[in-house]
């Protein structure tokens, strides 16, 4: 599986709209995002779901927390301490169905205790990414909307995939906003 260059990001961006807004030169303001030499690193939008653990008991990935998130928009966030928020990036992509994705978090980010998680983004996947922010610090550590947040490495299969994320439906498909799991009975309503 080939690394896919900055030349094959810009052309399939430009041709093919794989990644939409798409800056094309590296923005260094800031928390940087754009085109790397093999990969694009994303940013986040202004959109966050901050989690509040006060009326938790536990999480399960199979039932609706919708009401344990309260919405937030703005220029930054705190991320509590030892806690986590979710986010959503700036862009939205379209995967070809060649092409698997994966995503580590930029180095600033790390340094400050801040771990990004983004699953990989499947062959035909398309959406704004959820991603989940975790502050590992016993205290707030603030992230920038409209800045760099992980890096998306693109990798190139040597032969096309027989059932894309497109083909089998996937419940994450064509997202728009920040969303929170669903199991696959969920995924339904």
């Amino acid at each position: 599986m080939p690394v896919m260059s900055d030349n094959w990001i810009i052309k399939m961006s430009k041709s093919e709209d794989m990644i939409k807004p798409f800056s094309e030169n590296q923005v260094r303001e800031g928390i940087s995002f754009g085109v790397s030499s093999y990969g694009y690193d994303i940013s986040l939008s202004d959109e966050f779901k901050i989690f509040d653990p006060s009326s938790v008991a536990e999480l399960d990935p199979k039932k609706d927390s919708s009401s344990y998130f309260k919405d937030f928009k703005g220029s930054s966030v705190l991320i509590p301490p030892n806690s986590y928020i979710l986010a959503r990036t700036k862009e939205y992509f379209k995967i070809p169905r060649n092409i698997l994705t994966i995503c580590p978090g930029k180095s600033t980010y790390a340094r400050n205790g801040v771990i990004v998680n983004v699953t990989p983004f499947e062959p035909e996947w398309e959406g704004f990414a959820t991603i989940s922010l975790s502050n590992t610090t016993p205290v707030p550590v603030r992230v920038y909307a409209n800045e760099g947040i992980a890096q998306l490495i693109f990798l190139k299969a040597d032969e096309e995939c027989l059932t894309s994320y497109k083909d089998k439906k996937g419940k994450y498909q064509s997202q728009k906003e920040i969303t929170l799991s669903k199991s696959d009975k969920s995924a339904d309503k």
